[in-house]
């Protein structure tokens, strides 16, 4: 097996399919008793501004025993925990349900030693996976590493033997961002809705409160290329440190790689923290509903499989089992072709040991073709999960489609909303109904090319949602958009 030295895959079907937890990921809280009575609430600990280091193994795990008897964690623990320097928390964590408290002692039947004796750090042993995955770190293999932060974010993730050296962690001290001490700091953390799309996307960000006092309200806007497309005034009460999604607006792309700045406006203790820029893009289109798929593997195929879902989330296509080859290197597969209906496809990608099929064991790829061209791929994929989308439209062609692809902004309007898009030296038909099918604005636009922007004054129409339709050469796209 690849790497066995290293880590073992969960195999139960109650870990199927999980996903290694990513860097930056913002965690939920968990509350868990030690062996000896302790009660450890990790929001205590990261509230203090405390690094909160996590080793998630298996009695029974062969490398988690290896990583075990290197010491480095208790001797981290010795050090950063509360007898040291104190500006750390280690936890131990036997992740799997079904072994005993003696399998954790060494007298079981399921186990590679003792693992309580000469260890100093907290120890949990769960009864139920859900009482640690609920806070968001994913429990995909053993052994599993996670480092969180004070802001609740995870600094690093991966097996505790790449990531969890004494020399590794002692160096992740001090990585962390700076520890709130401003009351009135508003922070954008991440972006958490889709980065390619098909249809109009939610612009979702994560909002998180990076002040010692509750933060109550905040405006967010979204701009692309210095125009704003959205804005949104949240309010509620956020402690320090806590967090909230909030959807800014909604944004259809109209090139293949858009970049969508968000802004907190107003100003508060620290700028830097205010803005955050992501690449969105619309998803590219395939003129017939023929589809093959080709796919090339790295040594260890067998770990390699992919899905094409629609737009319900339905699973259009499973990929076959794989095989292993015998040495390294990059194996081709048989094209697999399929006849796929009019709709938009997300394409996903699973490396069930967790480590892609990128690197010294060869290079791979996932790839959709339509009409000799690729419109879908994944490829390159270096941990456990990899996606795309596309959009497959046999009626109307790819020039005809990416004629008519448009963005109406700002979403939600309340004065002028612009309708911008690419012209293509054609006929243009741009309306806008109300939910009950009442044409409320048209224009008809001839002989155009190049970029456009149409403003339709929207002040003196009612509150609610509305629908704007472009027509071109027979083919229509729509977006909804809110007056407000």
């Amino acid at each position: 097996m690849k790497k066995l030295l290293l880590s073992v895959i969960i195999g139960s079907a109650s870990f199927a399919s999980i996903e290694q937890t990513a860097v930056g990921t913002y965690v939920n809280n968990f509350t868990l008793t030690d062996i000896n009575g302790t009660v450890h609430n990790l929001y205590d600990y990261t509230d203090a501004g405390k690094m909160v280091v996590i080793d998630v193994s298996a009695t029974w795990c062969g490398p988690c025993w290896g990583y075990h008897g290197t010491g480095a964690l208790n001797d981290f623990y010795l050090a950063h925990g509360p007898s040291g320097a104190n500006d750390a928390m280690v936890f131990f964590v036997e992740g799997d349900p079904s072994t005993t408290s003696a399998d954790l002692n060494g007298t079981g039947s399921n186990t590679q030693g003792n693992w309580v004796a000469g260890e100093d750090m907290p120890i949990i042993d769960l009864t139920t996976s859900a009482s640690f995955q609920n806070t968001g770190m994913n429990i995909p293999y053993f052994p599993v590493m996670y480092v969180v932060c004070p802001n609740r974010t995870i600094l690093k993730s991966g097996t505790a033997g790449a990531i969890g050296t004494l020399s590794l962690l002692n160096s992740y001290v001090g990585d962390c961002p700076a520890t709130a001490s401003s009351p009135n700091d508003a922070s954008i953390l991440s972006y958490q809705g889709a980065t390619k799309a098909c249809t109009p996307v939610d612009l979702k960000v994560k909002l998180q409160n990076n002040g010692t006092s509750p933060l109550t309200a905040a405006t967010i806007t979204a701009s692309v290329s210095g125009t704003q497309i959205a804005s949104y005034n949240w309010s509620g009460n956020l402690g320090t440190y806590d967090a909230v999604d909030v959807t800014v607006g909604q944004y259809l792309p109209v090139t293949s790689g858009d970049n969508v700045t968000f802004a907190i406006t107003g100003t508060d203790a620290n700028a830097s923290n205010n803005t955050l820029s992501k690449t969105i893009g619309k998803a590219s289109v395939g003129a017939s509903n023929n589809v093959t798929v080709k796919v090339t593997l790295d040594r260890y195929g067998s770990e390699t499989s992919w899905k094409i879902k629609r737009s319900n989330g339905t699973v259009a296509y499973s990929s076959p089992a794989y095989t292993n080859a015998s040495a390294n290197g990059s194996y081709p597969q048989a094209d697999i072709n399929i006849f796929l209906p009019d709709d938009c496809y997300s394409l996903e990608v699973e490396d069930s040991y967790g480590d892609g099929f990128d690197g010294t064991y060869g290079n791979g790829f996932v790839q959709v073709w339509v009409n000799g061209s690729s419109i879908g791929a994944v490829n390159t994929l270096e941990s456990d999960f990899g996606s795309d989308k596309y959009q497959l439209e046999a009626v109307a062609g790819i020039s005809e489609l990416e004629a008519i692809a448009f963005n109406a902004y700002p979403n939600p309007a309340s004065d002028i909303l612009n309708v911008s898009f690419e012209a293509v030296n054609t006929t243009y038909s741009i309306t806008m109904m109300d939910l009950q099918g009442r044409v409320v604005a048209t224009q008809e636009l001839q002989g155009l090319s190049g970029a456009q922007n149409v403003a339709i004054p929207v002040a003196e129409l009612a509150k609610g949602s509305y629908l704007v339709s472009v027509t071109s050469q027979g083919v229509t796209r729509s977006q909804t958009v809110v007056i407000k």
